[in-house]
Formats: C-alpha cells, structure tokens, sequence
C-alpha cells in the first residue's frame, strides 16, 4: 500500500483528505505545519505528499524546499494544495520542486486525477 503525508494546518481539511485517499488505498499520515511534516519525512519517507500552502511556523515552500534537501527526499510526489488561483503560485510550487497543484477546494474526482496523472493510481 503507498504512503501519503496529508499536511495541512485545517483538521476539517486533513479529515477530509484522509478519507479521500483513505478510500483510494493509501496509508495516510498528517502533520499540522511543515516543522511536523518535516519531521515525519526525517523519520520516514512518503509515496507522496498532499501539501497546503500557507500554514503558521513553516509553510509548505519552506517545507518543500528543505524535503528536497534531505537523502532521499527527491522521491516522493507532491501535489501543492492551495486558494492561490495566480500563475505565479503554481510557477513557485514547481520551481520548490512540485510535481502537481490543485486548487482548494478539491473533492475525490479531483485527487484521483491528480495522482492518476504523477503514476501514483
């Protein structure tokens, strides 16, 4: 079964996530900031990683960023979650190192997609 780290300062947001990807067969993990998802990420890598944006002490570029650094932590796929409809916040997740963005809201239909398109489904 892959793994997905769901970060994500909302609870209402990570439940619904988790349960999404739940239903889709992943084993999930969440974490409330990017210091946590960091952490996790030390401890274990993910299959991927469903990220938010903009969350308090570290955000997700921040986080983003210093995963990348890590050994190892170019495998994982993640898919930058966020309001931001501007361009240049899509350009900014993909330089971080993004492999996909969606827009919140975002339902099953959308998820599946998403991870259909980066291989993970």
């Amino acid at each position: 079964m892959k793994s997905c780290l769901i970060v994500e300062d909302s609870k209402v947001i990570r439940m619904v996530a988790r349960k999404i990807l739940q239903g889709l067969r992943f084993d999930t993990s969440e974490a409330a900031d990017g210091t946590e998802a960091l952490d996790a990420c030390k401890a274990q890598l993910p299959d991927v990683v469903l990220l938010d944006w903009d969350m308090p002490v570290l955000d997700g570029m921040e986080f983003l960023i210093e995963l990348r650094k890590l050994s190892g932590g170019d495998a994982p796929a993640v898919v930058c979650c966020t309001t931001e409809t501007e361009i240049k916040y899509i350009q900014k997740a993909i330089e971080c190192g993004a492999n996909e963005f969606i827009m919140k809201p975002f339902d099953s239909d959308i998820i599946q997609a998403k991870f259909t398109q980066i291989g993970l489904l």
